[in-house]
């Protein structure tokens, strides 16, 4: 058997946690009571005004049947607004509210000093080539996933 320390896996688990837990550091610097998963949707929602929530979670990789979880913290927090669709009146469209979009421009910086400290301990050169490497090695596997990442069409077509 390899060395743990030689297992991608165990190395992507570790990095996951060191990443969690220096976004938690970032975010409760400015102030804010936020996952990553949160921001995410975040991000998706102020992007694509008006998206059903089936959709969001194709566009950020999240399981469909919990993502009203998330979606409901972002409305209790304020952040979000959430109605009926006129097209479908099964689908929930989100919107960002001021709160949601003021929180979105504060959390921004916390977030980017975390996506560096995250890679702190490469030079730009190999920071560069971990992420182009990272990328392509997840999307290679995505449609493994349980949760598997959706393009906005692709998200649309498959849901």
């Amino acid at each position: 058997m390899r060395n743990l320390e030689q297992m991608p896996g165990h190395l992507i688990r570790r990095l996951q946690q060191i990443a969690v837990a220096v976004f938690h550091t970032e975010v409760d610097a400015v102030g804010f009571d936020m996952t990553p998963v949160q921001f995410a949707a975040l991000v998706r929602v102020a992007e694509n005004p008006g998206i059903d929530q089936i959709t969001l979670a194709g566009l950020i990789a999240y399981d469909r049947t919990t993502i009203a979880g998330v979606v409901d913290r972002l409305v209790q927090k304020g952040f979000l607004s959430r109605a009926v669709s006129e097209k479908d009146r099964r689908a929930k469209v989100l919107h960002m509210t001021d709160a949601g979009t003021d929180a979105l421009s504060r959390l921004s910086p916390a977030v980017e000093k975390a996506q560096q400290v995250m890679l702190s301990g490469l030079d730009r050169q190999e920071a560069d080539d971990f992420m182009r490497l990272l990328q392509k090695a997840t999307e290679a596997v995505n449609d493994l996933s349980r949760a598997p990442l959706r393009s906005g069409s692709k998200a649309a077509e498959k849901d």
